[in-house]
């Protein structure tokens, strides 16, 4: 997968896998839950302030989930191809 690529560019192949694995799909909403509560956080200058640590944890556990949820996509694409 191109570094570039985002999940717009995988829409196709992230709805597909959403529906046939339900460990893509618990791990994908996940990564969509973090993702706005840490918007939400960040935005609030006063909870920010005081939710630093929670905040850079969340921020890990997105990234872990980010490449799980790629690593999957990549295997699904070669799998595709072949």
């Amino acid at each position: 997968m191109r570094k570039t690529d985002t999940w717009q560019d995988n829409r196709d192949i992230i709805a597909e896998i959403k529906q046939k694995d339900s460990h893509f799909a618990s791990i994908f909403d996940e990564h969509t839950q973090l993702d706005q509560q840490i918007n939400q956080l960040e935005h609030d200058v006063v909870k920010h302030a005081s939710r630093d640590e929670e905040i850079e944890k969340m921020k890990r556990r997105k990234l872990q989930l980010k490449d799980e949820i790629y690593k999957i996509i990549d295997k699904n694409k070669i799998q595709s191809r072949a």
